[in-house]
């Protein structure tokens, strides 16, 4: 067997990493699922409700943009640290309540 270059070993070690790198973060991904689907199946704290406030951004001819905002609304979250089952995580929903609509 030949001898490995500086070069091959470095890519594997490369290789290696991102590997690594993948695998752990889907065992976190995975968990955080399990955590929450066992929340609520026991009816832990498995959801939450955030009040955010809609807005829609109008540009005007003058270059300028006019805000006009909507009523609050109640929105659920669920309390992870990733979006699972349709659901943005709390934690990012409490520090984004104003929430941009869509152009129609």
């Amino acid at each position: 067997m030949a001898e490995l270059t500086g070069k091959q070993i470095v890519g594997r070690l490369f290789v290696r990493c991102i590997l690594g790198l993948v695998a752990v973060a889907v065992l976190v991904f995975s968990a955080d699922y399990a955590v929450l689907r066992f929340r609520a199946a026991t009816n832990g704290n498995a959801y939450g409700t955030v009040t955010v406030r809609p807005y829609y951004a109008i540009p005007q001819k003058s270059k300028k943009t006019e805000l006009m905002f909507e009523d609050p609304q109640d929105e659920t979250c669920v309390n992870s640290l990733f979006p699972h089952m349709g659901y943005t995580p709390c934690w990012y929903r409490r520090t984004h309540k104003q929430e941009q609509m869509p152009d129609q």
